[in-house]
């Protein structure tokens, strides 16, 4: 396995293991910090639309509406966690194309030069009789 696929999945497993061990949730940490309930609110609700927004299979858009249009840090928190979170999950999944298309291409040269030392082989081989190569096993 090449460096960038293992750096890719070794990347996923730690992203992953983060999201699902994590202790304390994203808002229970921002109100640690000290934002305000309805902002922290907001950004955990944006992060997960985002995330959506930028492909993620494992989240679902959420927004409360009415809180939405009636209380401005819920507001500017779902905004905010929606940027984030969408322009993360967008940046995972444009890595993720790359070390595809890395593979491929790893996969493509190495055809490739099997191919050519296939054509060498027989370039060097030509016009001498091999017929007996193949009794002297």
């Amino acid at each position: 396995m090449n460096n960038t696929l293992s750096n890719l999945l070794i990347t996923i497993s730690i992203l992953f293991f983060s999201l699902i061990s994590g202790c304390a949730t994203q808002k229970e940490i921002m109100i640690q910090e000290g934002y305000p309930l309805s902002y922290a609110e907001g950004f955990d609700d944006g992060c997960h639309s985002g995330n959506k927004a930028g492909g993620s299979l494992f989240d679902q858009f959420k927004k409360d509406v009415a809180k939405f249009d009636n209380d401005k840090k819920y507001a500017q928190g779902w905004t905010d966690g929606f940027r984030q979170c969408e322009t993360q999950q967008e940046a995972i999944q444009r890595q993720t194309r790359i070390a595809i298309e890395q593979q491929k291409l790893s996969e493509q040269k190495k055809q490739t030069d099997i191919q050519k030392q296939y054509r060498l082989e027989n370039e060097v081989f030509k016009g001498i009789d091999t017929s007996n190569f193949k009794n002297l096993k």
